[in-house]
Parts: C-alpha cells; structure tokens; sequence
C-alpha cells in the first residue's frame, strides 16, 4: 500500500487528487499539509491520515509519494523539496514559473532516484488517446494545421473567490496561458507527435477585474500560431472570458480529412474521411469546471497513472522530462507577446 502526502489542500486538491487517491485501492491517504492548518485538519478528519504544521514534518513522516497542489510560484521549490527527501512526486501544472526551474526539477529526480509526473491530464482523455493512435498510424496522411481551444469562465467559477490567487502575479507568475495553455500546447505535442518549434502569442487582459475594479495582473485571454516541425501551422486560444458554454475542443486538419476531439455534444471523438465517410466515437466527456465545482467529475487518470508507476517501478508517461517541451513553448508566448514578434524554439 502506498502512502500519499498532500501538500496544498486547495480547490483542486479537493476535488481531483483526493477523492481520486481515496477510491485507489493502491494507497492510502495519510499526510496533509495546507498554508492554513485548518483546511488539513479537515482533510485528516474526512479522509483519515495526520494533518501537519510544515511541510518539513510531513516530508519527514513515512510517505511514500506527494501531490504538490500549492500555488505556482512554489511549484518548484516544493517539488524539489520533496524529492530530496526521497519522495515520489506528482507536481500540478504548470510545472513550473521559469525554464530553469523546470530543469531542475527533472535534473533532481534523476539524480534522487524519483519519478516526478505533472497533472497533464489532457494526454490520458480517451478521445485524445483514440486521436494521437490515428495520427500515427499515418492512415490520414500528415497534419496539415489545427486550433486547439480552452476556454471557460475564469478561476473564480473554480476557487469561488472574486479575489483568486491566480491573478496575483507574485503568486500565479503568469495567467491563462500557463493555466489554460500549458494543457492544450502539451497536446498538440503529444497528439501530432512533432515538437512545436516557432510561435508569435499575444496575451492581453480585456475582462477580467478585481474587487476593486481594477484589471487582473495577469492575461485572461492568449493567442498563439504554432508552426510545427513538419511545417504545419495551428492556432491557440485560450480564455477565463467565455461566459458560456465551455470550450475545450481541438481539431486536426489532415491530407485525408479532419480529426475532431470534444468537439461535438454526443461523440467525444468524430474523424471525418476525405471520401465524406465519418467515424464517430462516444468514449468519454472532459468534465467541465462547472462540474467539478458543483461536485460532479470524472476520473482523470493522472492519480491512478501516478500510483501504476510507483506500484510497477515504472516510469510515468507524463514524465516531468516529457513536459520539458511544452514549459519551453509557454514562455517563448511570454517572451513572444512582450516582443511582438515570433520566437523560435530550440
């Protein structure tokens, strides 16, 4: 049986790690540290387990394995923290606020022996699994562009607070791009297969407000046009604006015809053949913010992943290595916006 420390036990500790950890019958829930105590000693209380005062004491109890769920800014430090301490590490996106950070993080793990896996869920969607099998079996022929899109209402559907952490950019570091973002580029990614080598982003801030009116630090809207290796060119935007029905669809345009994932209210998967014959597929649906803020959700499989791969010895598919290449796009956007004009990605 494993045991499982949480370190942050925040909205998306609540309702994502948690839960799923408790109906893993691989491990046990057992440590649980928060920045206000009390919101651990609630965990302990539900969900069993000591609630601790520091995260040194937690790291130093008999825990097998962590979520780090803390806020972006100590992604991080926390991380390596943990893992020097001969944890297991499963880190919430984004991985990381700079570059340098992100290496060390996967230069830590190495060398302490640990695996460090970060909450890209998108990758284990079964309508994105089904689509990447398609793409590289070949039989549609190359990508030849795309759109990938996310967006929602914003954080404070999510956290309930007008105020949230993550539009302070001392703590969050950056906005919907690294939030939003950070999930859709590391699809693109994992679906085509191809490293995105150049982008132009813009980020603006167009809505969004505090309290006291002010605008948010951060963006809550953000463009890019990636160009692929292979030449092919897509576009991302996501958004905390769309006041609407969520949007968290993403479309491959192919030589022999168009891939679309949760693009359609029935079929979370439709490949559409260049002979106008169309397969549908009703694997599963990515369950909304709304939802998992009123309570509803499905499994994301990023904790069970998390707990096969310690379980198996093997490494996690959603290495903290293999996101190298998506933090590298995330901040050439920032780099991007700032200078108005494309970056290359090395």
């Amino acid at each position: 049986m494993i045991k499982i420390g949480i370190i942050g036990c925040g909205k998306i500790a609540m309702v994502r790690h948690i839960p799923e950890y408790a109906e893993n019958p691989n491990c046990e829930l057992v440590a649980f540290y928060n920045r206000t105590h009390s919101k651990a000693v609630k965990c302990a209380e539900e969900y069993g387990g000591k609630a601790y005062e520091t995260i040194e004491d937690l790291l130093n109890s008999d825990v097998d394995a962590v979520s780090v769920c803390v806020a972006n800014a100590d992604h991080a430090s926390v991380t390596i923290q943990a893992l020097k301490a001969g944890k297991h590490v499963l880190c919430e996106k984004p991985m990381a606020t700079n570059l340098e950070d992100s290496i060390e993080m996967v230069k830590t793990a190495k060398e302490m022996g640990k695996f460090l896996m970060i909450g890209q869920n998108q990758r284990l969607a079964k309508a994105h699994v089904k689509a990447r099998e398609i793409i590289a079996r070949g039989e549609m022929g190359r990508v030849i562009s795309f759109q990938t899109n996310f967006c929602h209402p914003g954080p404070e559907g999510w956290t309930g607070k007008k105020d949230s952490w993550f539009y302070d950019r001392k703590v969050a570091a950056f906005g919907v791009m690294a939030d939003l973002g950070v999930h859709k580029t590391d699809l693109i990614h994992y679906l085509t297969g191809e490293k995105i080598v150049n982008t132009i982003a813009q980020l603006e801030t167009i809505d969004k407000k505090l309290p006291d009116g002010r605008p948010i630090e951060v963006d809550d809207n953000a463009f890019a046009i990636y160009t692929l290796e292979s030449g092919a060119v897509g576009t991302l935007h996501v958004s905390w604006t769309n006041y609407g029905e969520e949007n968290n669809s993403t479309i491959i345009y192919m030589e022999g015809g168009t891939i679309r994932c949760y693009d359609d209210e029935e079929y979370s998967l439709l490949v559409e053949k260049k002979d106008g014959s169309v397969e549908k597929f009703a694997l599963d649906l990515l369950t909304s913010n709304k939802e998992q803020t009123s309570g509803g959700r499905t499994s994301t499989g990023v904790i069970d992943a998390f707990v096969d791969s310690i379980l198996t010895n093997t490494p996690p598919s959603i290495s903290g290595e293999s996101v190298l290449d998506t933090m590298k796009v995330i901040f050439a956007n920032e780099e991007s916006a700032k200078k108005l004009s494309n970056v290359k990605i090395i």
